[in-house]
């Protein structure tokens, strides 16, 4: 009997890729013609995915790399950072965040968070400035552009420091009608596997700005002066995406109103379920952002250990999501050498980020699939 039950559990998985059968159907025939074509590089289905994205979010020029660690980067090189200058960054982010900065020649500085939206906060960012701050870089965690944004940008003009946007997260996200990836003096987008829309491997720059937008072409191809020259005029790399991850992110960006509706539908019933527990606290969303749910963000309460719970899920046939992020970077080896940084400088973003656990979400699932996790999160939570 026990066997049965088992077989017939239901598995849902943190994250799947969106491809619908025609999806499929039109990359394969991309595919076939850039392979044609022969021009496998930076050639027209790069450009079309680049116009397609900046008439979305909203800007000028969008710039497409090979990840969203070069988006960020490329960036910072973009807006001369120098050795000494430092950068703040919020503490809750994945490495990339910290790790572009130091490759760039900076320096890394961390805040804390704002418990309730888990993104930086306009009064910490005003107490962390000092005369060797250049600039700030605030991360739209989850999804969630974040809310102080535009507190954030006047204290960038008025201390004369460049602004960041790393919405590796945002894809399609807004505060107030307005994108992320146009909020700043430039946008880093991701196209991870895991992320809403994905390229498979990828990245992409978003700007308003003439001079930053050339400079990252030329940055990304090796610093040469055009695609077709050999003439290098910079320190540049190999930052370039493909024609192939570039036709998969024409098609996966035509989906993406409908990825955030689906991502949204599922939010609205973890809202509602969630809500309804004491153990669990969701991180909501203010009335004037839309959030692409990236991810859907539940904090514990006290006594309960995530750990545990994570495995009794899982047991369930619940495969939790990584946290954004455990542990946050002042508690990473890496930045304790780097930085001198110890437990107890970033308390808020310690305890909330210790607590903090992601359940599934992703566009297939069923408002079925979403209420099977809500029940099997009360199971577990009744044996941990």
């Amino acid at each position: 009997m026990f066997e049965a039950q088992s077989m017939q559990m239901r598995i849902i998985p943190p994250v799947k890729p969106y491809f619908q059968k025609e999806d499929i159907e039109d990359i394969k025939n991309s595919i076939e013609e850039i392979l044609l074509s022969g021009m496998l590089t930076l050639h027209e289905y790069t450009r079309k995915f680049e116009n397609e994205f900046a008439k979305i979010h909203k800007v000028k020029y969008a710039i497409a790399v090979s990840s969203g660690t070069a988006a960020l980067e490329i960036a910072l090189r973009c807006l001369k950072l120098q050795e000494g200058d430092e950068v703040l960054i919020p503490t809750n982010t994945f490495t990339a965040t910290a790790a572009a900065v130091i490759f760039a020649g900076g320096r890394p500085v961390f805040t804390d968070i704002n418990p309730k939206t888990l993104c930086l906060d306009a009064e910490n960012v005003q107490n962390k400035i000092t005369s060797k701050t250049k600039g700030i870089i605030a991360v739209h965690i989850g999804g969630l552009v974040c809310p102080d944004i535009k507190k954030i940008r006047e204290i960038c003009e008025d201390h004369k420091l460049f602004l960041i946007e790393d919405a590796a997260h945002a894809h399609g996200s807004t505060i107030d009608g307005e994108p992320a990836g146009s909020l700043g003096d430039v946008g880093a987008f991701s196209f991870y596997p895991t992320k809403v829309i994905t390229t498979a491997e990828g990245g992409i720059i978003t700007t308003d700005d003439d001079d930053i937008n050339t400079r990252a072409r030329v940055l990304r191809d090796q610093g040469k002066e055009n695609f077709g020259s050999n003439i290098i005029i910079e320190l540049g790399y190999n930052w370039r995406m493909n024609e192939i991850n570039a036709a998969i992110g024409i098609i996966q960006l035509r989906r993406l109103n409908e990825i955030i509706d689906k991502r949204n539908a599922i939010a609205r019933v973890y809202d509602r379920e969630f809500s309804k527990l004491k153990a669990l606290t969701p991180i909501f969303t203010p009335l004037n952002l839309r959030n692409n749910y990236y991810k859907y963000v539940l904090v514990a309460e006290d006594g309960y250990d995530r750990d545990v719970l994570k495995e009794k899920l899982k047991e369930k046939g619940v495969r939790c999501g990584g946290e954004v992020y455990w542990p946050p970077l002042h508690l990473q080896p890496l930045y304790q050498r780097l930085l001198s940084t110890k437990k107890g400088d970033y308390p808020i973003a310690e305890d909330i980020c210790r607590r903090m656990i992601c359940p599934p979400i992703y566009p297939d699932m069923s408002i079925e699939d979403a209420e099977y996790v809500v029940a099997k999160f009360k199971e577990a939570l009744a044996e941990v």
